[in-house]
């Protein structure tokens, strides 16, 4: 008989979940509050915060810390400021298969509620969260997939966080297991059924829909526990749901599909990046001999373009400039996140001369993956061509430790000093092993202003 959502979510403890499983988490902990370090000095950041302070006071909830700012809101105002500062920055974890992100909703969410927690004199444990976290992932990549399987348009990951954020806050909470299978309900129901491809075509502040998808699960959670109904959720209970649960419990896909970036842009654009830094490197081309680039993908990727973008926005949803900034500097990092890349004419001169074709061989085959092919043209008319190929990162090409290590690092140390940094490193690295003193040590240098 397939274990039901609510029945998983409500009866896991820490003695089950895998070795595996704990690697991924504890990479996920360290990544995202990399993400979220970088994240808190954006303009989105700060507006989002600015709102959250506006109208989400703390009530009878407990007051709750914004992630990286230390100010305090209600869980819901802190799950929604938080995400938003994560999602500011397009380097967090994702899943292929989902054509999206849960890590950039659940940290927020998951910190806010145990933060509001703690305030209220609950003690929190490292083993504790692991086993939040394991059901929010694992609820959430399940609901995305059923999601994308039955739904004609491509929702943003806010959608489906919302039903994995919710059932995790509602264990968090203590509700039982018929409570959680509300919780999930009302989170589905609310959940933010936002059009990923309208910001993909119009880039804005918007970005991934996490920003309400993490505060309407944690809402989804209090209220469950007060009693109001919303069952069922039906990417996890409905008839065309089944067979994305049938394993459940004995096959982790958070195990098999969370992969990390090593570029702060959409993953569409990572293999073509992955490629031109190969063809440049190998051939030793500098910038000034390339010519022009043509860039085989499929047919969504085509859709970033992104030549001449204007915003910090814009960058993040371009394939284009990204891949004319690693030709040009051999990298795409923090360092490229600033206005005056966006005006560097060697950079713009490449990514004018770049075209993006929609191949339809791409496009089939790039269902759970994401497939280009590039090349490179230089001024003498000699073509370098790479192979097919797909981003590092997934787990078949995954980051080692080491190069996530040298990520967070990039991104945290210019904005809490790299003590600070190298003490989230080290905690995140054991965090759920940690007793109640050494996790309420963690989330305080998660929590606190810079």
């Amino acid at each position: 008989m397939t274990l039901s959502m609510s029945a998983f979510a409500h009866n896991l403890t820490y003695n089950d979940l895998p070795e595996p499983l704990f690697r991924v988490l504890r990479r996920s902990f360290l990544d995202t509050m990399g993400v979220a370090a970088i994240g808190s000095t954006t303009e989105l950041s700060d507006l989002a915060r600015k709102g959250a302070l506006a109208v989400f006071g703390a009530g009878t909830a407990g007051k709750t810390r914004i992630l990286m700012d230390g100010r305090q809101l209600s869980p819901a105002g802190a799950a929604m400021a938080g995400a938003f500062m994560v999602d500011s920055i397009d380097a967090h974890d994702g899943t292929s298969p989902n054509k999206g992100h849960a890590g950039s909703a659940i940290f927020p969410a998951l910190l806010a509620v145990a933060d509001a927690m703690r305030t209220n004199g609950t003690p929190i444990t490292g083993n504790d969260f692991a086993t939040w976290l394991a059901v929010a992932y694992e609820v959430s990549y399940r609901a995305g997939q059923v999601q994308h399987a039955t739904c004609a348009d491509y929702h943003t990951s806010g959608a489906w966080t919302a039903v994995g954020v919710a059932a995790a806050c509602a264990k968090m909470l203590g509700c039982d297991g018929e409570m959680i299978r509300h919780a999930a309900g009302i989170g589905e129901y609310h959940g933010p059924r936002s059009q990923m491809m309208r910001c993909i075509d119009f880039p804005t502040m918007l970005r991934d829909g996490v920003g309400w998808g993490a505060p309407t699960g944690v809402t989804a959670a209090y209220l469950a526990r007060e009693g109001f109904t919303g069952a069922p959720a039906l990417t996890c209970e409905g008839d065309d749901a089944a067979p994305f649960w049938v394993d459940l419990g004995g096959t982790w896909l958070t195990v098999e599909h969370t992969h990390y970036k090593p570029y702060p842009c959409c993953r569409w654009a990572h293999p073509s990046l992955d490629a031109v830094h190969e063809l440049m490197t190998k051939n030793n081309l500098t910038h000034d001999r390339v010519k022009a680039v043509n860039i085989k993908t499929f047919h969504n990727a085509t859709r970033l373009a992104g030549h001449e973008p204007q915003t910090l926005d814009d960058f993040t949803y371009a394939i284009a400039f990204p891949v004319a900034a690693m030709i040009v500097r051999g990298q795409v990092g923090v360092d490229e996140l600033t206005p005056e890349t966006l005006q560097d004419p060697d950079i713009l001169r490449v990514s004018r001369a770049t075209t993006l074709i929609d191949d339809a061989h791409m496009t089939k085959i790039s269902e759970g993956k994401r497939w280009a092919q590039v090349t490179i043209i230089d001024m003498d008319g000699t073509e370098y061509i790479d192979a097919p190929r797909t981003p590092r990162g997934d787990t078949d090409l995954p980051l080692s430790d080491a190069e996530i290590s040298t990520k967070f690092h990039g991104f945290a140390d210019p904005v809490i000093g790299l003590e600070r940094a190298k003490e989230i490193e080290d905690l995140s690295a054991k965090f759920d092993t940690l007793d109640a003193k050494g996790f309420a040590r963690l989330m305080d240098l998660c929590l606190s202003a810079p």
